[in-house]
């Protein structure tokens, strides 16, 4: 169920992630200004992130059984209208990935799916195996330039929308939830107003927005940055940006297991402290060999490892038949997290032709997560316990 869960998150990240290797080439060839560019890439985020909140609270209803199938078809419609018809204007990109969004609502179906399955002790680590399905992102970054240079701007979505259809296909057949999972009797505004009033609620939501937040907005901008800032090829900046992603998605089991051992506390102070450190390195835009590119990639396992304790602090704390709301909520503060920086990012540059005011605000935001975390965070941990 664990391995399930796991590919149907990366398969449905992978359709999320689809516009973002392709923006430089869009930007080119449809003359789209920096803040376009970056919005292009923002929206399947923001409404990916959004849409976990209904998401998690109806997975707590129905189960992941039936989610993740359903789901996972409906990510098919937008992938196939960018693909087929969708990519020859700035308004339709923007109409195909508003709705492609629904493909990054899955990660709310499969934490409570697999928070169930697993008992308090071995929760970090599953959900941090499951947390790294986050790497479809760099199935995208890696295959999607080369497929639409060699067959055409409509190959990668093709090829997505078959791998879905196949998924959904074997997981209405496979899946099945956990024996004894609690089916809540409330309605969905009830429980997301339960949902609403839990401390824990809150506090995972402002940590996860900045460390999941952190790895979406460098998964979907990176490549713009590179090119941008060091000037290298659209293909070789895809392979960084695959490269970062790849570590963060390794990295967040780990911090769920670390997490399940010294608690996830600790964890995310020492991830957010490196955070912090790195976006500072990376102010004066070092060169990329060695400085930056260690930078980047100490950010990269930091920004994993404290998505992966941050959802290990959720499993142990929250009570079981809220998982999935909760998960909503806190998912849908990450995905936003990642929404809010590439514009920045991209309006920064565009105003000051850099990018050092934009990532001394992340060093100052993860130092800010990094006090929260030491203090209000760790007192309701031990309260809880």
């Amino acid at each position: 169920m664990l391995a399930l869960a796991t590919a149907g998150f990366a398969l449905n990240f992978w359709a999320w992630a689809l516009l973002s290797p392709l923006a430089p080439g869009f930007k080119e060839a449809l003359g789209l200004s920096s803040f376009e560019q970056s919005l292009l890439v923002a929206v399947p985020v923001v409404v990916g992130s959004l849409g976990r909140i209904p998401v998690g609270a109806l997975t707590d209803r129905y189960g992941g059984r039936v989610m993740f199938p359903l789901v996972s078809a409906a990510t098919v419609v937008p992938v196939l209208y960018l693909g087929l018809a969708g990519h020859s204007s700035f308004a339709a990109l923007l109409v195909g990935g508003f709705f492609l969004g629904i493909g990054g609502t899955a990660f709310a179906i499969g934490v409570p799916f697999v928070n169930a399955w697993f008992p308090p002790e071995r929760r970090g680590l599953a959900v941090g195996v499951f947390g790294a399905g986050m790497g479809g992102t760099a199935i995208s970054a890696l295959t999607t330039v080369p497929l639409a240079d060699a067959r055409g701007t409509a190959a990668p979505f093709v090829i997505t929308a078959v791998v879905l259809v196949l998924y959904a296909a074997v997981a209405a057949v496979l899946l099945r939830d956990a024996p004894g999972r609690k089916v809540p009797s409330q309605s969905l505004g009830r429980r997301l107003a339960a949902a609403a009033r839990l401390g824990i609620t809150w506090q995972a939501s402002a940590l996860y927005a900045v460390a999941f937040g952190g790895y979406v907005a460098f998964s979907v901008y990176l490549p713009v940055y590179l090119r941008t800032a060091y000037g290298l090829e659209q293909a070789d900046a895809a392979n960084r940006m695959a490269g970062f992603v790849v570590l963060a998605v390794l990295m967040r089991p780990v911090g769920g297991w670390l997490s399940d051992r010294s608690g996830p506390v600790r964890v995310l102070a020492v991830s957010l402290a490196a955070v912090a450190v790195c976006a500072l390195l990376q102010v004066s835009t070092p060169p990329l060999a060695p400085l930056g590119t260690a930078a980047f990639l100490l950010m990269a396992a930091a920004l994993g490892a404290g998505s992966g304790a941050t959802f290990a602090l959720v499993s142990l704390v929250t009570p079981a038949d809220r998982v999935g709301s909760v998960t909503g909520v806190v998912g849908a503060a990450g995905g936003l997290g990642g929404f809010l920086p590439p514009l920045v990012m991209g309006a920064v540059y565009g105003t000051t032709g850099s990018y050092a005011v934009g990532l001394g605000l992340l060093a100052l935001v993860a130092t800010a997560a990094l006090v929260f975390t030491v203090t209000r965070v760790r007192r309701a941990v031990g309260a809880a316990a």
